[in-house]
């Protein structure tokens, strides 16, 4: 049984990692390529229709390659997305209204950083640690990693880090395959 198992093993991992690059060439996914490493993330059009196109359209302009991670709350969330670095910051484009739903915060969720207008998200957007409900219905989630949490995980923590984690690039999917 024992050497069934050992073989069997390394073959899942191989369909896993088979299904993670297939995922990076679909236009629902965003490839988040960390200093730590790659990183898959599913998109939600159908939770956050607003906010996954603002997502897109600003990985598109590469808006995000180069920002850091400046405030990360081990056990909680990594936030990224404002190019000042300091929390305060936002892209040209004007605020989304939410998109509450029902969908809640777990380990590996994307939502949208606000302020404590409802309707004030830009482009700052988080990942989740760990399960966070007391979020549930209060921020937009609009994507969830589906491989490299491990890359997540490593982010460097702080409020913001000493030596703060950097975004190499965050491209869709089907635009990542095709550079």
């Amino acid at each position: 049984m024992r050497f069934a198992a050992r073989l069997v093993a390394p073959l899942i991992a191989l369909g896993l990692t088979a299904a993670a690059s297939s995922a990076q060439e679909r236009a629902d996914t965003l490839l988040l390529e960390l200093e730590t490493g790659p990183v898959v993330i599913e998109l939600l059009p159908e939770v956050a229709p607003d906010h996954v196109e603002r997502i897109v359209t600003l990985a598109g302009q590469g808006f995000y390659d180069g920002m850091i991670f400046h405030r990360v709350i081990p056990g909680f969330m990594a936030q990224t997305g404002d190019p000042t670095g300091t929390g305060r910051g936002g892209s040209e484009l004007p605020d989304l209204d939410a998109e509450f739903s029902d969908v809640p915060f777990e380990r590996g969720t994307l939502g949208m950083a606000r302020t404590r207008d409802p309707n004030s998200a830009n482009s700052q957007f988080f990942i989740m640690f760990e399960p966070a409900p007391h979020l549930n219905g209060q921020y937009t989630v609009w994507g969830r990693v589906v491989d490299g949490m491990a890359n997540v995980d490593a982010i460097e923590a702080g409020q913001p880090p000493s030596d703060p984690t950097e975004i190499v690039s965050m491209r869709v999917g089907a635009d990542a395959a095709d550079s």
